[in-house]
């Protein structure tokens, strides 16, 4: 019996899916696995990369961008600020987005509002950038669970 996984956000239902092996998400106090009948725990999330293991052997990353995460023995909930799929990601305009950080961050001041913010942009861009280029690499089909 595999796990069932469920990532939603405000908006939509980014990813569903019931045969998941594991699970590994960027946990605030660190990265997490999750098998089946883990301990049950709710846990904040912090923006990185989420792992999922599929029975097939069939490897995928999302984006995750702060969140909860609910860990049942035989279901995992996440309730993400933002999440995408790699297949979502444009990486030319992350890519600029990582650029246009960058030179602000180099304008700004540390420690300022504006340089906190260009520094926030930045890591969310890296990531999107990471999450992308590992699906260019795989070049594995993600499916798509939009409602």
């Amino acid at each position: 019996m595999p796990l069932k996984l469920e990532i939603v956000t405000q908006e939509r239902r980014v990813y569903s899916a019931d045969d998941v092996q594991m699970v590994i998400a960027p946990g605030t106090e660190g990265e997490m696995g999750i098998l089946l009948h883990h301990a049950p725990l709710i846990t904040s999330l912090k923006e990185g990369v989420m792992l999922i293991k599929r029975r097939s052997g069939q490897e995928e990353r999302l984006a995750i961008h702060g969140g909860f995460m609910e860990v049942l023995p035989d279901q995992v909930t996440v309730l993400a600020d933002m999440a995408e799929r790699a297949d979502e990601i444009d990486i030319a305009r992350a890519e600029e987005a990582r650029r246009r950080a960058q030179e602000l961050m180099a304008q700004r001041r540390e420690g300022t509002t504006d340089y906190l913010r260009a520094e926030a942009d930045l890591r969310r861009s890296l990531i999107r950038i990471k999450v992308a280029e590992s699906r260019k690499r795989r070049a594995m089909p993600t499916p798509r669970t939009e409602e």
